[in-house]
């Protein structure tokens, strides 16, 4: 049976990732944007070139009724099976300095973004008594970090979240769960984490790749993972 998967903000590093590696364990995969529809299609042109399924979609997390439309259309085609909440925003700044839009921003996204696109598509799932939530996070969620009290707070919020959702339903075959990583390779922290800077906080000394936090996903999105649900597991090294 093939499985259909939603991951948003898979036009990313980490989100491409994840695409791919659903894709190559035989999910039909709707990759999502905002606002880089290109990006989403290359990712979703790679899928199929290496003999999967895929599309690209664009709509914004933080719309209510724009993110309730464009579900609605996907859930008319067929049911999404494997939800990965992996859309977040980045606006750092230190708290005493933090304006409420950088606050409300980073909140919307992970947050807000978080019951938009998740709500919808409860019921369907309850329904067919199958289906899995998975949330990408944030090791910042668990030890903190200067500089991101917004982030943290709404990753944070986000593993409440999950532990209670999973509570929800874990009688109804749906799993909840949140991978946490630590520092990825990208082009992000590649401009805020030196090499001398990853040694002195990563245990392992060094960054994960987007692939191999894509692995637990994958994990957490099969079969195999049925009884896995209320988690939340950090992939960073040993950080924490």
């Amino acid at each position: 049976m093939t499985r259909r998967a939603l991951v948003t903000g898979g036009s990313g590093a980490i989100g491409a990732a994840i695409c791919a590696r659903l894709g190559a364990a035989g999910a039909e995969v709707i990759v999502h944007a905002n606002t880089q529809l290109a990006r989403a299609e290359a990712v979703a042109a790679a899928i199929a070139e290496a003999g999967g399924k895929a599309h690209a979609i664009a709509f914004d997390v933080t719309d209510a009724a724009g993110t309730r439309a464009a579900l609605e259309a996907m859930v008319e085609q067929s049911p999404i099976d494997i939800l990965v909440n992996n859309a977040g925003v980045h606006d750092d700044a230190a708290f005493a300095g933090m304006s409420l839009e950088q606050w409300s921003r980073v909140i919307a996204v992970s947050l807000d973004g978080f019951y938009h696109v998740t709500r919808p598509l409860v019921m369907p799932m309850v329904a067919a008594r199958w289906g899995r939530i998975i949330s990408v996070t944030s090791v910042a969620a668990q030890l903190g970090n200067r500089g991101q009290v917004n982030y943290a707070a709404a990753k944070g919020a986000l593993h409440a979240a999950t532990r209670s959702l999973a509570l929800e339903l874990a009688s109804r075959g749906v799993t909840v769960n949140a991978v946490a990583p630590g520092i990825v390779e990208s082009e992000m922290s590649a401009r805020t984490f030196d090499a001398e800077a990853i040694r002195r906080l990563v245990p392992m000394q060094r960054a994960g790749t987007p692939r191999e936090i894509a692995e637990v996903v994958a994990f957490l999105a099969s079969e195999a993972a049925g009884y896995v649900t209320g988690q939340v597991i950090g992939v960073n090294g040993g950080m924490a």
